[in-house]
């Protein structure tokens, strides 16, 4: 390559990772990002992802991180092995400056693809937010409540059954879009095929449900979920598809859509709520809720837990989770993991009309 053309390689190089730092750095704000974003160009992008996704018969996640890493490979072998004369430091530092540039160009990729959902107005800014911080107290009752529904809807959700994939599942599918329709203007999200991954060994040991490729668009899930989980998790990473990418907020959205769907999905909700109030008051407040569980849900809490020890390894899943509260805070969410558990507050706050019915400003 000519002297001129190494010049325009590095402009090049410069430029691509000078957009990446000054887009993660840049504070847009997030009504900006909402109105051309989040209800302008995002949903036309899922529109197109999700569908075509849907219809491989496998992840297309799996298919980019092979080419990725065969990709990585054969360019550090070729980088290094070089051309001509050149020292082996002066090929090594061409090798990381191509690096950067091509990691600089993914995290644009998805910023554009999906990530700037994380920076979207905040569900505190598009509800009516305006009861106190809730106490210990008010917790409690809601975990009360939780049981309470648990127990009258085991029977009717088991006799029911969890049968098909949750993407097909048009009650479901429903709520969902009625979910969307209180929450915002946007075009309603596709909802996502609920797919088998090569990474999941890797949910299974770090206890993750699953997630949304930002790539593709599409939903991979924990090989290991039982029946009566697989409606909130579906219903929770459809949030994600729909450009809640706070995970309080996909965990408010996925929990709104159960209650609006049959009974198996509203059992699958409430035990989710169950799940997170437990975690969140403490061995005194979880022990009285645990003795107000009846026999039925008592049997798929005790199923959850088994399904959570025999597959975790704890220092993987630890570990893989100090990296995701690291990657949320990366991306504007303040409180990383201990995000997932804002959605009690947020429920509590909020103001609802009838049937769970978030008010909007």
């Amino acid at each position: 390559m000519n002297d001129s053309g190494r010049r325009r390689r590095w402009w090049f190089d410069a430029a691509i990772v000078g957009l990446a730092i000054t887009l993660a750095l840049a504070p847009i704000p997030s009504d900006a990002i909402e109105r051309w974003f989040s209800l302008g160009i995002y949903p036309r992008i899922e529109h197109v992802l999700t569908p075509i996704t849907n219809a491989l018969p496998f992840a297309l996640l799996d298919v980019l991180v092979m080419a990725m890493l065969m990709g990585v490979a054969r360019f550090g072998v070729v980088s290094v092995r070089g051309r001509g004369a050149e020292p082996l430091a002066t090929r090594i530092f061409h090798a990381l400056v191509r690096l950067a540039t091509v990691v600089s160009a993914l995290y644009i990729a998805f910023l554009l693809l999906w990530g700037f959902n994380y920076r979207r107005v905040s569900m505190a800014e598009r509800l009516v937010v305006s009861r106190p911080a809730p106490s210990t107290d008010d917790v409690l009752m809601l975990g009360r409540e939780a049981v309470t529904r648990m127990n009258a809807l085991h029977a009717t959700a088991h006799a029911q059954g969890w049968q098909g994939e949750e993407w097909r599942d048009a009650p479901l599918a429903k709520a969902f879009a009625e979910v969307e329709g209180t929450l915002s203007d946007a075009p309603k999200a596709t909802p996502g095929r609920l797919k088998a991954t090569l990474f999941g060994p890797y949910f299974r040991w770090t206890s993750v449900d699953g997630m949304v490729n930002p790539f593709g668009l599409e939903v991979l899930a924990n090989p290991d979920l039982l029946p009566f989980e697989r409606p909130f998790v579906a219903a929770h990473e459809w949030s994600h598809l729909a450009g809640y990418a706070d995970e309080s907020e996909a965990n408010f959205v996925g929990w709104l859509t159960c209650l609006r769907a049959d009974p198996p999905a509203q059992y699958s909700g409430w035990l989710f709520l169950y799940w997170q109030i437990a975690g969140e008051v403490g061995e005194k407040g979880r022990a009285q809720l645990w003795d107000a569980v009846a026999p039925g849900p008592r049997q798929d809490v005790q199923a959850v837990v088994d399904r959570l020890r025999r597959g975790q390894l704890p220092m993987l899943r630890n570990a893989s989770w100090r990296v995701y509260d690291q990657y949320l805070k990366a991306n504007h969410v303040d409180e990383g993991v201990r995000s997932y558990s804002e959605v009690i507050t947020l429920i509590l706050r909020a103001q609802f009309g009838p049937g769970w019915t978030p008010v909007r400003r």
